[in-house]
């Protein structure tokens, strides 16, 4: 593996992020229900299914050519390949509070890394329609590497690849077995709700001011 210049060498914190329900909310369901025509019998079930199977695309391990034909005979769809992955597109809603944050991070330059289990249809799409993601130099993606959170094997690759510090990481992330992971290598975590956005701007602000004194 290359390694990259490191990112934390000096006494700035690196931030790395997960994307879905942190920066972008989502919902799969409302998206897929679209795909599936009035007549079929339960298609709560059949999104359900096709969810299920998400993590088989987001580690690689299928193409999104095969992941959409395989969705589409299981949701009974009419829609075209290219139509389900507009679909599967559209189910994002910026987090500007998040956002915010992010642009104060880089502005007061904080190496900013994206760590997160997506997928070969999103990517590099997303990054084209959200071009705030430009703020992030660095991007550890779990479809291009094969690997997923919580897989420890991750978070020790994206420790290798940029040379970090945990102690002097940030870790930022919706998912409680993701978080327990990331405090496992030592990174300083907090477990996003998106629902309670001001008490992580309370947190950054102690543990950035603690840093400063």
């Amino acid at each position: 593996m290359q390694q990259e210049s490191p990112v934390s060498s000096s006494p700035t914190k690196t931030f790395l992020f997960d994307i879905g329900r942190v920066l972008l909310d989502f919902d799969f369901e409302s998206s897929l229900m679209r795909l599936i025509p009035r007549e079929i019998d339960k298609p709560n079930e059949r999104i359900k299914q096709v969810l299920q199977y998400k993590d088989v695309l987001e580690c690689g391990q299928t193409s999104p050519a095969n992941f959409a034909d395989w969705a589409l005979r299981t949701l009974e769809s009419e829609a075209t390949p290219e139509q389900f992955y507009q679909t599967w597109r559209q189910i994002f809603t910026v987090n500007e509070l998040m956002w915010r944050c992010v642009r104060k991070l880089a502005n007061n330059n904080h190496p900013l890394i994206l760590i997160s289990n997506i997928n070969a249809i999103h990517c590099p799409w997303i990054f084209t329609n959200y071009p705030e993601f430009s703020y992030f130099k660095h991007k550890i993606l779990s479809f291009e590497i094969g690997i997923l959170k919580p897989e420890p094997a991750i978070y020790q690759y994206t420790i290798d690849k940029y040379l970090l510090d945990p102690t002097a990481t940030i870790y930022i992330d919706d998912q409680p077995q993701n978080i327990t992971a990331g405090q496992e290598f030592g990174f300083q975590c907090w477990q996003y709700d998106l629902n309670h956005h001001q008490a992580f701007e309370a947190w950054l602000a102690r543990i950035l001011t603690t840093d400063q004194q």
